[in-house]
């Protein structure tokens, strides 16, 4: 005879299916923001250095990282986080770090062959993703071989888009080092995979995402600094970043837009795993091919068997991410999750009933109430006032850009922003 379940046992099968539903339309937005804000890279084609290029739009995402915490949830709650789990700082930094080298990789993979080709070749990283989150945080353990069937076959379909695109790459890349390039977003791929390690070891032990992407920006600069001084010197960094101002405004809203695009990716991890939720976010390389193709003109007046690789190539890698956005977490494989939460409790001192508050997306009745400071208030008229400084000197490049195609897709971006951030938002309360 079946055990009928207790009203608090039903409320928590219902809470976690919602939670999972809610991480995979965070990873579809997180995918139309990251693709949207690689678009302004393309500014390396006029000339502007691929490590100047990565340095300001660290720069952006450093104002970014700093100023939605403080719009959200106030600098507060970023301190309460800290004092809760001071040892994921230090996670927080490594992983910026690698970001910061797997971002520069990626500027010298566009530069090299392109947008459209070079997003699937990185987006690579979701394979590591799985592999990561097998071993690491019990994900897929007790899944069922239907539910491991979808994610690693996924896995596999994607990276046989991949290689049609890479083929591709090789035969239509313009600058004659198309080898150069494919290995520099192959590279980008390895350093993003291992970075969402951290990513899910903050997760699991309760620290809020909006909190690890503040400490997580440390990393991002202090790398691409020590990156860009190292490779072009102090004088020739500071010389370029003069002749060109007129495009910093760009490259800092390209690296605002993908933080927006990062947090909802955070929060994907968060609910249904980086094994799920990484592929769900690299749904952006089909937001590149569109931006590359119809705003910027790649591959324009290529032979059509290209055309024919880079979207059957393209196909195959969403079907792959389909695949995976199907194979939901079930409740045997959610307790694996809740033994490496314990496991991660265990080992860094951090209260049980806190970490079950935040992976069910609340708050325990003891905590603080979030309230905003005037260094909050003060955080965003730094960072307002910078981009609007940078918009009155900036020219928009003389290049090839299709304005209508750019409008819909800007729109369309928007439209996922606002859906997702009011789910998010009464669903969670951004926790």
């Amino acid at each position: 005879m079946q055990r009928v379940l207790t009203p608090a046992e039903q409320f928590s099968i219902s809470r976690a299916k919602t939670l999972q539903h809610l991480g995979v339309l965070c990873g579809i937005t997180a995918g139309g923001w990251l693709g949207a804000a690689e678009a302004p890279t393309k500014l390396v084609s006029v000339g502007v250095s691929p490590l100047v290029v990565s340095l300001i739009m660290v720069a952006g995402v450093f104002l970014a990282r700093w100023t939605l915490p403080a719009l959200v949830m106030g600098t507060s709650s970023i301190r309460a986080d800290l004092e809760r789990s001071p040892h994921l700082i230090i996670w927080a930094v490594l992983a910026g770090c690698t970001w910061a080298v797997a971002n520069t990789l990626t500027i010298f993979a566009i530069r090299d062959i392109g947008l459209s080709i070079a997003f699937p070749l990185w987006n690579s990283n979701s394979l590591l993703g799985i592999v990561w989150g097998f071993v690491f945080f019990k994900e897929l353990h007790d899944a069922g071989w239907r539910r491991r069937i979808g994610v690693l076959g996924g896995a596999l379909v994607m990276f046989t888009g991949a290689a049609v695109l890479a083929v591709a790459s090789s035969a239509e890349a313009h600058t004659g080092r198309p080898v150069q390039g494919v290995l520099a977003a192959l590279a980008a791929g390895i350093l993003w995979g291992t970075m969402y390690i951290p990513y899910r070891k903050a997760y699991l032990t309760g620290m809020n995402p909006l909190s690890f992407v503040t400490f997580f920006t440390f990393g991002e600069v202090g790398m691409m600094t020590v990156l860009a001084v190292t490779y072009l010197g102090l004088a020739p960094l500071w010389q370029q970043l003069r002749s060109g101002r007129d495009v910093l405004f760009w490259l800092m809203l390209g690296g605002f837009v993908w933080v927006i695009g990062d947090v909802f990716q955070q929060y994907a991890a968060k609910y249904v795993g980086i094994g799920r939720g990484i592929p769900l976010s690299n749904s952006n390389q089909l937001w590149g091919l569109l931006w590359g193709i119809f705003v910027f003109g790649e591959l324009h007046g290529s032979a059509a068997s290209t055309y024919l690789q880079v979207i059957g190539g393209s196909i195959l890698m969403m079907l792959g991410v389909g695949a995976i956005a199907v194979s939901s977490a079930g409740g045997r494989e959610q307790e694996k999750w809740k033994e490496a939460a314990r496991r991660e409790c265990e080992r860094y001192n951090v209260a049980t009933d806190f970490v079950e508050a935040r992976l069910q997306g609340t708050q325990l009745a003891s905590e603080a109430k979030r309230r905003r400071t005037l260094l909050d208030w003060l955080l965003v008229a730094i960072a307002t006032g910078t981009f609007l400084f940078l918009a009155i000197i900036a020219h928009v490049p003389h290049m090839s850009f299709n304005v209508m195609p750019a409008a819909l897709l800007s729109a369309a971006t928007l439209l996922l922003f606002f859906f997702s951030g009011v789910k998010l938002w009464r669903t969670t309360r951004f926790y």
